[in-house]
């Protein structure tokens, strides 16, 4: 497969959000072991001038303390609930009712749309959602209508790039994908005839990291590629390729004047040799670029409606796509800005930082200096540390690859005792651990040895359970064998 289409293929779920002369847009995924508070996190969102955000669930608490904000709110139906609103028109109006309505009149928020699913239709999902999404898409509008939400509450769906594909490798050869051709038509007319936008989510960093063919310059926004040429339109980047090749596939089948949301893009900054902070920084600040100027693309001129993914990196998310998914923030776990960047938002032209963060003290848990790396305790050790922990800073150009087999392991160790909010249980690891107050960060470079922030329990709670106790060292499945690299 060429890049072009490989690049129309994306298959990941990630998130970054923003949007133009509208305001800008980010994505708030809760999937991290330590989520910051609700309203920390708000205030984060309008400290930065963010206008509107993405959710992916409808956590109560971050819908409460997005209340009188003024933040337009996309609200997010996980996939899993798909198949209960496709069978029942009453379980959908309880979902409107619970998290919709009674936000809106009692909280006060600025609710705008409902996301229905979160790109259902990936090859990789094996057609697991085909019957549902459409369905659960008709009765969560129906519950709108009924709560009398409809004219301000629109309903739409996030897809994948995926869900087209060009026939001749440039934009014009647009059309949907064929297997799901009649379902993607019966969508998009649904969704015209409701007012409601069709979102995508397009992400060049996931054609570089599948197609090494892939040009690099072509992902970023300097207009340093050679274009692709369709007709009489030069495309400088693939973002504007990939958007347009959605443009056409709309406008063949009769709904060319169907509004587009942009609903993630981004750029992670660890986890891969080409996810790292110069890219990110790159990738974002050419894109808010592109914003900026208003210009929209070839066909589609005018302002851009996106949200950036992702506003907070997620130090729990499945690594099963790539080490990368945890690190698409502009901002760190603790809300501290990972590079400069400037969205035009704010008095400095900078970031701003998450306020009145509270950390864990500083202290770390690291390879006592007369353990052995031949003690048969080490590789299952290890395996085991990063299994429950965090370890895709480590690895092949990564922030920490440079580290020697000694703080690799130090580095596995760490991470399962920060995640475990330091307990002693936590720093355990037979007769390999011990516990310092001298930073065993390297002195050179970015790699840091972290400290984590204090728990929240409001919201992970619920999520993954509470993390007060540490989680014992028992076997468990691991995610990779870092011991590999040792």
């Amino acid at each position: 497969m060429g890049w072009f289409s490989l690049a129309l293929g994306v298959f990941l779920m990630v998130s970054l959000g923003m949007q133009s002369v509208g305001g800008i847009g980010a994505n708030w995924g809760t999937q991290a072991s330590h989520p910051l508070p609700p309203d920390t996190v708000v205030t984060l969102l309008k400290d930065n001038g963010f206008q509107k955000v993405k959710l992916f669930d409808a956590d109560y608490d971050s819908l409460r303390a997005l209340g009188k904000s003024g933040v337009e709110v996309m609200v997010g139906i996980p996939n899993d609930l798909l198949a209960t609103f496709a069978t029942s028109v009453k379980a959908a109006e309880k979902w409107v009712s619970k998290n919709v309505s009674t936000h809106i009149s009692t909280n006060n928020v600025n609710i705008r749309y409902v996301a229905v699913g979160n790109e259902p239709f990936l090859t990789t999902y094996n057609g697991s959602f085909l019957t549902t999404t459409f369905p659960a898409l008709q009765n969560i509008q129906s519950a709108l209508i009924k709560a009398g939400l409809s004219s301000q509450v629109k309903v739409t769906c996030p897809l994948n790039a995926d869900v087209y594909e060009s026939s001749t490798g440039v934009p014009s050869g647009g059309d949907f994908r064929a297997d799901i051709h009649d379902l993607m038509i019966a969508i998009v007319k649904f969704l015209s005839d409701n007012g409601a936008p069709f979102t995508v989510n397009i992400y060049p960093f996931i054609s570089l990291y599948t197609d090494a063919n892939f040009p690099v310059e072509y992902a970023f926004f300097d207009g340093n590629a050679s274009p692709i040429t369709d007709g009489g339109m030069n495309y400088y980047n693939m973002f504007d390729a990939n958007h347009d090749t959605l443009v056409w596939a709309l406008q063949k089948n009769g709904f060319g004047n169907l509004p587009i949301i942009v609903g993630e893009i981004g750029w992670p900054t660890d986890g891969d040799v080409n996810a790292n902070p110069t890219y990110a920084q790159r990738f974002n600040q050419g894109f808010m670029s592109h914003l900026s100027g208003g210009k929209g693309t070839p066909m589609r001129p005018g302002p851009i409606d996106a949200y950036m993914f992702s506003l907070i990196d997620e130090d729990a998310k499945s690594i099963q796509p790539g080490n990368f998914e945890r690190h698409w923030g502009i901002f760190a776990i603790d809300g501290s800005p990972k590079y400069p960047l400037n969205l035009g938002t704010t008095n400095s032209n900078a970031l701003v930082a998450a306020k009145n963060v509270q950390y864990l003290e500083k202290k770390w848990c690291v390879m006592k200096p007369s353990a052995k790396l031949d003690d048969p305790q080490v590789a299952p050790s290890v395996d085991y540390a990063c299994s429950l922990a965090d370890c895709t800073e480590l690895g092949y150009g990564t922030t920490c690859g440079n580290l020697d087999s000694r703080g690799n392991i130090s580095y596995a160790f760490n991470s399962y005792y920060q995640r475990n909010n330091q307990q002693d249980e936590a720093c355990k690891f037979p007769n390999l651990s011990m516990v310092t107050k001298t930073d065993p960060s390297p002195q050179n470079g970015n790699c840091k040895f972290g400290i984590m922030i204090q728990p929240y329990y409001g919201g992970a709670e619920r999520r993954f359970g509470r993390f007060g106790r540490t989680w014992g060292l028992a076997a468990a499945s691991s995610i990779f064998m870092l011991w590999t690299m040792l």
